[in-house]
């Protein structure tokens, strides 16, 4: 398979980890961003989720830490090998 037609399968997710928040009460997982209010309605920290796409951090306050952002991640589903 060349990599042209591994870029145009379709993508499960971006990053799968935990979500974290740190010392400015920002909610991240791995290096990307999450939606504060989005995290606050529907998740807690701790919880496993899959991120699955990402843009450009538009705020300027944390941007030099966390330069991509998510709105779009969900509950990461684990299945038994």
């Amino acid at each position: 398979m060349s990599k042209d037609e591994q870029q145009k399968m379709p993508q499960k997710g971006v990053f799968t980890g935990i979500i974290e928040k740190d010392e400015n009460n920002n909610y991240f997982c791995g290096e990307y961003l999450l939606d504060y209010k989005t995290v606050q309605s529907n998740f807690k920290v701790g919880d496993w989720i899959t991120i699955k796409s990402i843009i450009e951090n538009p705020s300027d306050i944390s941007y030099d830490k966390y330069p991509k952002k998510s709105r779009n991640f969900d509950k990461a589903n684990h299945k038994p090998e």
